[in-house]
């Protein structure tokens, strides 16, 4: 997600680098690339041209604080303009009233019906309510076998009608079913629909007016550019929507639609589709959209996550356990698959400030751990609760076992020994102020 655009502002920003201050001479060809980094994301090119003139003004208007660089104070000016640029503050989902409506509008194949189960799976486990999902594509049979699967799945009920016809009187039948069943929330999935077309155009304008919902939501393809920008102006005009949801995030999008987006129809981002999975939903964050952009990382997200799946007995036994120098394959097993629950391994590594960069043109599969845990799951119950018994036939017999190599199992066991000796040190408060200090004697980490 956004790699190249990315790539481009620090190449950019380069031309700064051993500047005393910022001119207009410098600066020129440092805005230039900048503007050029946002055309190739696929930007309008009259907000790219404003973005840089804006960017230009702050700068030559501020002088450089001597504990920062020019280069430092641009990237500080271009990170608040891509806040601005991308709505500014977080926009919360509404879903007041009993029950809150939801309707979901957008094209065929933007990933609407995954994310009309997406949304509701967020609704249920984040914010506690009970949600009901209605199937109103009448035109596709499929969607409405898609949504019931879905619905399996999360245990989420699917309202659906397939003699009605007419998704008005389905849509209409549903909200008084929720209000008999006591569902906080309605989620009506629609056909997608062209925008040039009129016909399925005016169809949901009618549904909007007939059912009255306190949230529309326009869902389009971020891999669709430029594209998704005109798409949604059409809608828009039609519909006039509440928020924007960006599917597809995760895949090789230049990024244009997220950036440009709330200034062509002035509605907000409100969520961002990264997967397949039913929890790969974020809710969007410009400012931490721009860190990403800029390659600064995005460690709020990354913390949230983790606290998502942090079990705190399970935590407090850990730490005891790492204190008696207790820590088994167990345990060890036990933080991957917490790892695991919290997303695409490579998405999470793209969080942390720096590693964006190290990680270019590396591939990391979504199964990256199986090798791990295959390897884990061919030693016996001993084996995992005591692994200095791990021998060599013992190695052999494991490798074997898993259908993996002596040496990725010597590997392992090395990484699951340094990483017990790591865990050993930052239990230790005394240790861990010594370490803090050789670091900083040393000028810390490199990148960090």
């Amino acid at each position: 997600m956004f790699d190249n655009l990315t790539e481009k502002f620090e190449r950019a920003f380069k031309n700064l680098k051993g500047q005393g201050k910022i001119t207009e001479i410098n600066i020129a060809e440092t805005l230039k690339e900048v503007r050029r980094a946002l055309l190739d994301a696929d930007v309008n090119y009259k907000i790219a041209k404003d973005f840089t003139k804006r960017v230009k003004e702050k700068a030559l208007g501020q002088n450089v604080l001597t504990a920062i660089s020019p280069g430092q104070l641009l990237i500080k000016i271009c990170h608040e303009e891509l806040v601005d640029l991308m709505g500014g503050n977080e926009s919360e989902i509404h879903v007041k009233g009993k029950p809150g409506i939801v309707l979901m509008s957008g094209l065929q194949g933007s990933g609407k019906t995954t994310f009309s189960g997406k949304l509701a799976n967020y609704l249920k486990k984040k914010k506690g309510k009970r949600p009901l999902l209605v199937a109103c594509d009448v035109y596709r049979p499929a969607a409405i076998d898609q949504l019931h699967v879905l619905g399996e799945q999360l245990d989420i009920e699917v309202y659906s009608n397939r003699e009605e016809k007419d998704p008005v009187k389905i849509a209409q039948e549903a909200i008084q079913y929720a209000k008999s069943k006591g569902f906080d929330v309605v989620i009506i999935d629609t056909a997608g629909r062209l925008a040039v077309d009129k016909e399925m155009m005016d169809e949901i304008a009618a549904i909007k007016e007939a059912i009255q919902p306190t949230e529309t939501l326009f869902v389009v393809d971020a891999m669709t550019g430029q594209d998704a920008v005109n798409t949604a102006k059409a809608f828009n005009e039609v519909i006039d929507f509440d928020g924007v949801v960006l599917t597809k995030l995760d895949g090789d999008t230049r990024g244009g639609a997220a950036l440009t987006i709330k200034t062509v129809v002035n509605k907000p981002i409100k969520f961002v589709g990264t997967g397949e999975k039913m929890d790969a939903i974020d809710v969007f964050y410009p400012a931490r959209m721009a860190d990403r952009i800029l390659g600064k990382g995005d460690i709020v997200s990354l913390v949230e996550k983790a606290q998502e799946q942090f079990d705190e007995e399970q935590a407090k036994r850990l730490q005891k356990r790492i204190k008696k120098n207790q820590f088994d394959f167990n345990d060890f097993l036990s933080q991957i698959q917490q790892v695991k629950k919290m997303g695409n391994v490579k998405d999470l590594m793209g969080m942390i400030p720096g590693m964006g960069k190290m990680m270019k043109g590396v591939e990391i599969e979504d199964d990256a751990f199986k090798h791990i845990e295959a390897i884990i799951y061919s030693m016996t119950k001993k084996e995992r609760e005591h692994p200095e018994i791990i021998n060599t036939s013992r190695k052999q017999r494991i490798a074997k076992g898993s259908g993996r190599s002596l040496q990725e199992v010597n590997k392992l066991l090395k990484q699951f020994n340094d990483t017990k000796k790591m865990m050993k040190m930052m239990s230790d408060p005394r240790k861990m102020r010594q370490m803090m200090k050789q670091m900083k004697g040393m000028g810390g980490l490199p990148g960090m």
